[in-house]
């Protein structure tokens, strides 16, 4: 890989960061809302209470004034001081980054084992019942809103059936659990907002991997290896599946940077104390440094997979590196 290709995806990142960091500090500003009435908590606040409240939080400063505050403390790493929590927004988001990773990553992993072997499954039998069955269910769990889907798992599996938990990530009773007893605990509470979330996700999968090995099977180097004598087994496997595989590749990674992110739906349907429902509560709770934070971390993880699929690519297809 040329190092000018390496420069131009680097710089390209570099451009999108500094555009990240504007609409961070600027979007969390204008929406309606008054963060100062959450810090207070009083309506019968005093003038001076309230002014010695945005002097803490730098709220009484200028736009301007909090804008080089803000860009100058992202860069080491100090995202300031949640006002709800009144606790370091790192320390907050910390304690909810692997619950995210648990739910996000587990359901990811599903979708795309599932998600890739359907796709080629169907491709390779297209035409076939099997494949109109296959691509029907992609099409509808790939179209269905997520907080529906959850809630008729709740429905269905805690209501009627009564086998699983509705909400949280462990049991009242079992909180202060450890070892085998905990991680059971957890592995139960997980099951509903995984599959659901995994049902969501392995649509887009099933339907990318489809679509790109039926045409790469459509390819002339295709047709001459049958010509050569090859059986469909060997073809599939040593021909069509990695040129297959680039545009899957890129979606994997493009899909791992959001992992962090959370799912805000998901999470909230089901309670899940990930960073999707961190970010819910956040926002109505006009947290900005805390919306500023999980803004920016997950903004560098999507930034930064995208820079790892751009040079993945550039390695895979020499046809992108010019």
């Amino acid at each position: 890989m040329n190092r000018k290709y390496i420069v131009k995806k680097l710089f390209y990142a570099c451009i999108t960061l500094m555009g990240v960091l504007l609409i961070n500090f600027f979007l969390f500003r204008i929406m309606p809302g008054d963060p100062v009435s959450m810090l207070v908590r009083n309506p019968n606040a005093n003038i001076e209470t309230v002014e010695k409240m945005k002097a803490a939080y730098g709220l009484d400063k200028s736009l301007a004034a909090q804008f080089v505050t803000y860009v100058s403390s992202m860069f080491i790493g100090d995202f300031g001081t949640s006002f709800h929590y009144n606790m370091p927004v790192m320390k907050v988001i910390g304690d909810r980054v692997f619950a995210t990773i648990l739910l996000v990553g587990t359901a990811e992993i599903i979708a795309i084992i599932f998600g890739t072997f359907l796709g080629i499954v169907a491709a390779h039998k297209r035409g076939t019942k099997l494949d109109v069955g296959a691509l029907s269910f992609s099409l509808v769990t790939y179209a269905m809103p997520s907080f529906w889907l959850g809630i008729l798992m709740i429905a269905f599996f805690s209501g009627f059936l009564g086998i699983l938990p509705t909400s949280g990530m462990t049991s009242p009773s079992l909180y202060f659990a450890v070892g085998m007893q905990r991680a059971s605990d957890i592995a139960v509470h997980l099951v509903l907002p995984v599959l659901t979330l995994a049902l969501v996700l392995l649509g887009e999968y099933m339907l990318v991997m489809r679509s790109s090995l039926i045409e790469v099977l459509t390819e002339d180097y295709i047709l001459t290896a049958r010509a050569k004598g090859f059986d469909d087994k060997t073809i599939l496997k040593k021909h069509a599946l990695p040129n297959a595989m680039i545009p899957m590749a890129t979606l994997v990674a493009m899909s791992l940077g959001f992992v962090i992110a959370g799912a805000l739906q998901v999470e909230t349907v089901f309670s899940w104390p990930g960073l999707g429902r961190l970010m819910y509560d956040a926002l109505q709770n006009r947290d900005y440094p805390l919306l500023q934070g999980i803004f920016f971390i997950t903004s560098m993880c999507t930034i930064g997979t995208n820079l790892i699929s751009d040079l993945l690519y550039g390695y895979l297809d020499p046809r992108v590196k010019e």
